[in-house]
């Protein structure tokens, strides 16, 4: 689920359960209900499972000068593929391997396949005559975060999301 703002600024993405209760407690209401058309069904009533809802009341969102490094968003901004290789990505890679002094940075960190982080270990790519298929840097765009935690979003956000995160 997509939550909004009242101004219909993108806020987060919503497990359909917290986005159920906003709704049932009448925190938010349905914006766009969900395309497969499923509906919940209790005692009593009866709740379309929403796409897209949006607050009731306006929440002040504050401003994040530096963005926090997170496994979820480091797998995102690499799509989730191999820095090396360009496999299929299920481990997080320090460049300059911490044991050598590296950081644990966005420009440091990619994402990386077990065979070629287990082949690399400790060693630099200097060492290995290997190159980074992209360098990496800190993600930017105003909906990055959103997109992270969400997997991959829901057609009907992109005209809630404006120019796609990058």
């Amino acid at each position: 689920m997509l939550l909004l703002n009242a101004t219909f600024e993108p806020l987060t993405a919503l497990p359909l359960r917290r986005a159920i209760v906003l709704l049932v407690c009448g925190k938010a209401e349905v914006v766009h209900e969900d395309p497969a058309g499923l509906t919940l069904h209790a005692a009593t009533m009866a709740v379309e499972v929403p796409s897209v809802i949006r607050l009731s009341n306006y929440v002040r969102v504050p401003y994040r000068a530096q963005v926090p490094l997170t496994r979820a968003g480091l797998m995102h901004r690499d799509r989730f593929r191999c820095a090396y290789c360009g496999g299929r990505a299920e481990t997080i890679d320090h460049v300059v391997p911490r044991s050598r002094g590296g950081a644990h940075t966005w420009q440091n960190c990619v994402a990386c396949c077990a065979k070629c982080n287990h082949r690399k270990a400790d060693k630099l790519l200097s060492e290995l005559g290997w190159r980074l298929r992209v360098v990496p840097r800190a993600p930017h765009g105003p909906h990055w975060r959103l997109l992270a935690h969400s997997g991959e979003a829901d057609p009907v956000w992109q005209q809630y999301l404006g120019a796609p995160a990058a």
